[in-house]
């Protein structure tokens, strides 16, 4: 069987790489090459910068009742070919095929119209006489060009909270997908291309070298990446070489506080779930969990509990929650944390992968840790949960803030008062009370510390990709 060869999408169109350098496409769920994908040369990057450049000329004088209209068009294409989306995403996953449609494909036709209503909505200062005998009024701009690069965990949705703002913004667009998770992406943009003009919207493939020479380009005004702290990094120092701005959504070690006055039985469901979903590949999974002393062992026994009904599957089972780790690497680095675990810790349950095909791996919990210990401070992005104690607030909000990630984080209590204390002090861009993991369209999501700066989703996440222009004019005399 021939495997199907990936090439850029790029003005508009499918393009041959002017490279010789492919590599192969391993699916998760049976560890088989099913594609080859290019991995992008400095003049593909180029040809897509220059198709970028001119198309920002155009769209970005366009009026944000036609950006909105285009994106409006894109949400409902989307939706018209969500079975095609589902299936090629499920198959160099491994995620679950319900919750692709559910969790992906839904949320982003939802959050594509939201942006799209956005585009009419964007404020500044009041045009007033600031100083006598001058008029001064606000313009918000588009950047111009954005260069972006998406993570595999999610990775129609990551390409959509990237793409819509920037378009609805009217900027244009070279996006870099993962290289293990190319084809949702490349189906956006060949689905977008009748409805925006050419170049506005190019997919770039290729390894992480192709992803530093999108962000590395002197073209872009932003550079924008969802991934980890270490390539947060590099692209902050891209973008300090070429004055261009930088938007970094990065890792997070979300601390889930329960207290004895917590629903316990919800808590435990709730936190599973959220630990789980999508094999904790997620970086505000429910995995850090800090229990009051008074009830720690009998928590561990109803997360035990709650994480029995919990198992993997492949992408057709609607029983399973959640589905393979996206890669081999990914699946190693798992292995590798519960392989160096200390003395003092204790799994609960799971630990092992999964014997059969495909990088799966069983649902585990691991208590009697430490602080300092790796797992506790360390992101896994595994279907991992750890337990610790606390005695007392002080004691819970010390252990909790005590990670150098800062994205989420909840509290579970009954206490009013406590949960307003816990909203202002834990320092995480998220906070929920009582609940973990939903987002809306309309809330911003961003983290604070190394989990990096910038705002997806909401009009804040809309503003990212914006300049503000002062405009003065004098009065005649």
């Amino acid at each position: 069987m021939t495997k199907e060869v990936l090439k850029h999408f790029i003005n508009g169109e499918y393009v041959q790489t002017s490279g010789t350098e492919f590599f192969d496409l391993v699916s998760p769920v049976d560890e088989q090459v099913y594609a080859s994908s290019p991995n992008a040369t400095q003049d593909d990057v180029d040809q897509a910068y220059i198709a970028a450049l001119e198309a920002a000329k155009v769209w970005g004088k366009t009026t944000p009742s036609a950006r909105q209209n285009a994106l409006l068009k894109l949400a409902d294409v989307i939706e018209q070919n969500a079975e095609r989306i589902i299936d090629a995403q499920s198959a160099e996953t491994g995620q679950l095929k319900h919750m692709i449609a559910q969790e992906e494909v839904k949320t982003s036709i939802d959050h594509i119209r939201f942006f799209a209503g956005a585009a009419r909505c964007l404020e500044g200062k009041a045009t007033g006489e600031y100083l006598e005998g001058y008029s001064s009024s606000i313009r918000r701009e588009p950047l111009g060009v954005v260069g972006q690069v998406a993570p595999w965990n999610y990775p129609l949705m990551m390409a959509v909270w990237k793409i819509a703002p920037a378009l609805a913004a009217g900027n244009s667009v070279v996006l870099k997908p993962s290289d293990t998770t190319p084809s949702s992406s490349l189906i956006l943009a060949e689905l977008a291309a009748p409805l925006f003009p050419k170049g506005v919207f190019n997919v770039i493939l290729g390894r992480a070298d192709a992803g530093s020479k999108v962000v590395s380009h002197e073209t872009p005004a932003l550079v924008s990446i969802t991934g980890s702290v270490r390539a947060g990094l590099q692209v902050a120092a891209s973008a300090a070489a070429n004055l261009a701005k930088a938007h970094l959504e990065l890792g997070g070690k979300a601390p889930v506080v329960v207290f004895a006055d917590a629903n316990l039985e919800k808590a435990a469901e709730t936190i599973a779930i959220a630990a789980f979903f999508n094999a904790g590949q997620d970086c505000t999974a429910a995995a850090r969990v800090l229990v009051e002393e008074s009830i720690y062992e009998k928590f561990i026994a109803l997360l035990v509990e709650q994480t029995k009904t919990i198992h993997c599957g492949q992408p057709d089972d609607e029983t399973a929650l959640y589905g393979a780790l996206n890669n081999d690497r990914q699946l190693d680095q798992v292995k590798g944390f519960l392989a160096r675990l200390p003395a003092n810790a204790k799994i609960e349950i799971g630990g092992n992968r999964v014997d059969r095909p495909g990088y799966y791996f069983e649902p585990t919990i691991i208590s009697g840790l430490e602080q300092h210990d790796e797992v506790v401070q360390t992101e896994i992005f595994g279907p991992v949960i750890t337990v610790q104690s606390f005695k007392n607030d002080d004691d819970a909000l010390e252990k909790a803030n005590d990670v150098e990630y800062g994205l989420a984080s909840s509290v579970w209590t009954t206490s009013h008062s406590r949960a307003l204390r816990f909203s202002r002090d834990l320092d995480f861009g998220t906070v929920w009370i009582n609940t973990h993991i939903p987002l809306a369209a309309e809330m911003p999501h961003g983290g604070f510390k190394k989990s990096g700066y910038g705002k997806d989703l909401s009009a804040y996440g809309l503003e990212e990709y914006t300049r503000i222009k002062h405009v003065m004019s004098a009065y005649d005399e």
